[in-house]
């Protein structure tokens, strides 16, 4: 059996495929804390606790973006919602930003006086 290298770009995620997640059960009061703060500090939760912890972070700001897990469902319940293909994922998803974008200028035109 042989071995075989991996390709130079894989192996900058050594570090990375080696970290294990770690999950911590606090109490609500601690999460939204933490949370907040992160928030306000413009950081990931992960990074908000990293620095806590004094433990380095990404120097780089990462892309704002916010994430969701949809099903085969819920894609099919959007598409009949928004009258597009089930399939036609990206369409989905340039709705379901518009919603979020909707939502935001909603709510900000609600708390600026």
């Amino acid at each position: 059996m042989s071995v075989t290298r991996k390709p130079a770009r894989w192996q900058s995620s050594d570090a990375a495929i080696k970290a294990v997640q770690v999950a911590f059960d606090v109490e609500e009061k601690v999460l939204e804390t933490v949370r907040r703060a992160a928030f306000e500090e413009n950081r990931s939760t992960s990074d908000q606790i990293r620095h806590l912890l004094g433990l380095p972070t990404a120097s780089r700001p990462k892309r704002p973006r916010l994430t969701v897990s949809l099903t085969a469902a819920d894609y099919a319940l959007l598409a009949e919602r928004y009258g597009l293909a089930a399939d036609d994922r990206l369409a989905i998803k340039e709705r379901v930003t518009r919603v979020l974008i909707d939502f935001a200028n909603a709510r900000t035109e609600r708390t600026t006086p």
